[in-house]
């Protein structure tokens, strides 16, 4: 199994808090969720398949970092991680997609990691291979051993030919072609021939016919099988394109690395990882609970999709066409900002899957002065690196960076509470001039103090109707 969910719970929180500010008490509760797939991975069978994950649903309002947590648990774990959204499924017969199709997604996303990782344990002998396809391209091998290399072949010094030498014995005549092989080898590595152009025969990426299908749920699985029917039977072509040597290198590695992989434990290892390491964030989760008990119309149908996720959620089998997956072990985090209904209004069922319950702490100023500054991809930080590809080295004064969080938290609260996402806003208008006349400024330091976040603010905090639309 995976060595990241080996990780302490603290060591854990410690990683998200790198990209994450505050929320202590939903860092904690996830990182004892993913300490407990490892603590179950060495209980011996038949126990271990007993022991259940803890779901967990998080309750507060957009913006505070529910999927973020989420996202980032699945990459330090290096689990198959998927972000959807409740509403988008609905009762089976309405429009709407077939809740299986989740984990269908979930295991295409396993299947990529599994064999993004095998083909990176191939690298080395794929790049060997494709240096040899290259180095047959710049020195074909010929029948007749020949002597040294000559560039003043048929295309002059695009091209290569051998120099033929009378009486020259076989075996001094390959030795002399391996010599020469080495100095080509050398010379590839060296860099000597990339803005050379060599041709290469490649194989297509599948080209197969699209194939749609519309209509009720279980016809993707159809559509899917019926791409995997076409694929079989119009095969992929071989096509002749001449790169430049460094490309065409990089072609040739890639192709080599998908020769090496073996599909079916590709296919065998996704498939383990999706049951017993993958997570599915599903978000929203408060837009299918019903307002009222004994209601009618759309909160039938609210009704009517928890009844379908529940089967999901609770561990069923799900048919993909890689194989079976169980759903049992799959780690399911579920959000909402529940401000029109409660936890509690779920159906009682889908309650008991979800034993966890952590509520999100609404973000102030003093969380938005960190957010803009702490976090390893700070938006400060990613401005600064932006505009240092222009060649302007861009600062922010402590009191402008707190001007901007002190904006920020005003807009939300005088117009819509969007947590940490209207810093973003802000600071898209703050930089707007600068970012605009960047190609054509000649001074190469600039400072965002609090006076220019205030003057570029200015006319959007004073006009409430424009900031609305603005901010």
């Amino acid at each position: 199994m995976i060595d990241h969910q080996a990780l302490a719970p603290k060591q854990t929180v410690a990683e998200l808090d790198k990209y994450i500010v505050g929320q202590a008490d939903a860092k904690r509760f996830v990182a004892i969720a993913l300490r407990n797939r490892w603590r179950r991975q060495q209980v011996p069978s038949p126990l271990r398949e007993e022991i259940a994950p803890k779901n967990i649903i998080m309750i507060g309002p957009t913006g505070v970092g529910k999927t973020e947590i989420a996202r980032r648990l699945a990459i330090l774990a290096q689990s198959p991680f998927l972000k959807v959204e409740a509403s988008k499924f609905t009762e089976v017969g309405y429009v709407g997609r077939d809740v299986e199709s989740m984990v269908r997604d979930l295991v295409e996303i396993a299947i990529n990691m599994a064999k993004n990782e095998a083909k990176q344990s191939f690298e080395g002998i794929a790049e060997a291979a494709a240096e040899d396809r290259i180095l047959d391209v710049l020195l074909p091998p010929t029948a007749n051993q020949s002597s040294p290399l000559s560039d003043t072949g048929p295309e002059g010094a695009g091209s290569f030919t051998m120099v033929k030498q009378e009486g020259a014995t076989p075996a001094i005549g390959a030795a002399r072609e391996h010599s020469t092989r080495d100095k080509i080898r050398q010379m590839l590595r060296d860099g000597k021939f990339d803005e050379r152009e060599v041709e290469l025969e490649l194989t297509e990426a599948k080209s197969t016919p699209m194939v749609e299908i519309m209509g009720a749920s279980g016809m993707e699985e159809m559509q899917s099988s019926l791409q995997d029917a076409f694929s079989k039977i119009f095969p992929r072509k071989k096509n002749k394109k001449k790169l430049k040597v460094p490309e065409a290198m990089e072609a040739v590695k890639q192709e080599e690395m998908e020769r090496l992989v073996d599909m079916d434990k590709v296919t065998k290892e996704a498939l383990q990882r999706t049951e017993q390491a993958g997570i599915i964030f599903l978000d929203e989760i408060d837009k299918v609970v019903s307002r009222q008990s004994g209601s009618h119309g759309p909160d039938v149908s609210r009704e009517g999709v928890q009844r379908d996720l529940l089967p999901i959620v609770e561990g069923t089998t799900v048919s993909t066409k890689y194989g079976l997956v169980k759903t049992d072990h799959i780690l399911f985090i579920a959000s909402g900002a529940f401000h029109v209904s409660k936890p509690s209004d779920l159906i009682p069922e889908m309650q008991g899957r979800f034993p966890i319950r952590v509520e999100l702490q609404p973000l102030g100023k003093e969380e938005f002065i960190r957010i803009l500054t702490e976090p390893e991809n700070a938006l400060t930080k990613q401005y600064t690196a932006l505009l240092a590809t222009e060649g302007i080295t861009l600062s922010f004064e402590a009191e402008a960076i707190e001007e901007m969080a002190k904006i920020a938290v005003e807009v939300n609260e005088r117009i819509e509470e969007i947590g940490a996402r209207r810093l973003h806003t802000v600071l898209e208008r703050v930089l707007d001039e600068l970012s605009f006349d960047a190609t054509e400024r000649e001074e190469s330091h600039f400072t965002v103090t609090a006076d220019y976040v205030r003057a570029q603010l200015a006319d959007v905090v004073r006009d409430q109707d424009l900031s609305r639309y603005i901010l």
